[in-house]
């Protein structure tokens, strides 16, 4: 089964961290990434740049309405994806768990539906 572990944390979370502390969890999270990727597990991951750069479209009767940033009304913002390959959700909850980011912010494990 396919997995998305969907990584958020307030904005600034990590560009606040001490520079040392910043070092750290980047390369713990390169580092979990070759991990999942020798187990068979990792399908894809990336950080996303800052909410100031979104932009959210809807539409609505035929017409768009675009927005400038994330539409949530949320202190925490997406900030990133592991896209992960696990025998089941029991699996993909063991292995959001050691996602580096989730000790500064929170991740959303999700099935991928199947069509």
């Amino acid at each position: 089964m396919k997995f998305i572990c969907l990584v958020y944390a307030e904005p600034g979370a990590v560009s606040n961290l001490p520079a040392g502390e910043k070092d750290a969890l980047d390369r713990d999270s390169l580092a979990y990434d070759r991990e999942l990727e020798a187990a068979g597990h990792f399908i894809a991951a990336s950080a996303l740049q800052g909410v100031r750069t979104a932009r959210t479209v809807r539409v609505r009767k035929g017409k768009p309405l675009v927005l400038d940033g994330p539409f949530a009304e949320t202190k925490e913002v997406l900030c990133g994806f592991i896209f992960i390959e696990a025998a089941d959700a029991d699996e993909a909850m063991r292995i959001a768990e050691r996602i580096p980011m989730a000790r500064y912010g929170t991740v959303e494990v999700r099935p991928e539906l199947q069509f």
